[in-house]
């Protein structure tokens, strides 16, 4: 049975993959890897360009582990996740301390939500951009230390996770609810299907 290697540590991700149907092993950094410095943000890099630059970065440390590794060959699936206000990146909160920030900067606004997407091998790529729109109610402060202190803001971007008691706290979105979690279903099956797999 045909399948793709995951670049990712996100539980959401692989359980969105299985939701597919689709085969998958995971191709994560060996320990000497530098994957954190992969999402460095450039001087004035725009979210749309900075997220379909990270994905590509990622894909490109990924076909070089397999090879590494003397890995069967198989496409391999990569995905980035940002949170953008205007032109302003929202990445992974670094302390408790930044995750009250940028929750209080998205509070009553409504942000941007892209999630890139690139499956490739040594031979092709293919890739995609889900953009969402996501709107925050009002959040007091209690509010907002109440949920950074759950924790699950951490390791997220934008200090949030969708899927988790975040929900409660966000007043509208459109677009795609996956592609919020961190893997967009409909272009993700449409790149697979691009490469082949019958889903």
């Amino acid at each position: 049975m045909p399948f793709i290697y995951l670049a990712s540590q996100s539980p959401r991700r692989r359980q969105l993959l299985e939701q597919l149907g689709v085969a998958y092993e995971l191709l994560l950094p060996d320990e000497d890897e530098d994957a954190e410095s992969l999402e460095m943000v450039l001087p004035r890099e725009a979210p749309k360009t900075y997220v379909q630059r990270v994905t590509q970065l990622k894909l490109d440390a990924a076909l070089a582990r397999m090879k590494r590794r003397k890995l069967p060959a198989a496409p391999i699936l990569c995905s980035d996740t940002t949170v953008a206000l205007g032109r302003e990146i929202l990445g992974k909160p670094q302390d408790a301390a930044d995750a009250q920030r940028m929750l209080r900067t998205l509070s009553g606004q409504t942000h941007r939500v892209m999630t890139a997407v690139a499956i490739g091998s040594a031979r092709k790529r293919v890739q995609a951009l889900s953009t969402s729109q996501v709107r925050f109610a009002p959040l007091s402060p209690a509010q907002i230390q109440k949920y950074v202190a759950s924790g699950e803001p951490m390791g997220k971007a934008g200090a949030y996770a969708v899927q988790g008691a975040a929900a409660g706290l966000i007043e509208h979105m459109s677009g795609s609810y996956s592609g919020i979690m961190g893997l967009p279903m409909f272009e993700t099956a449409q790149l697979l299907r691009e490469l082949g797999f019958k889903l």
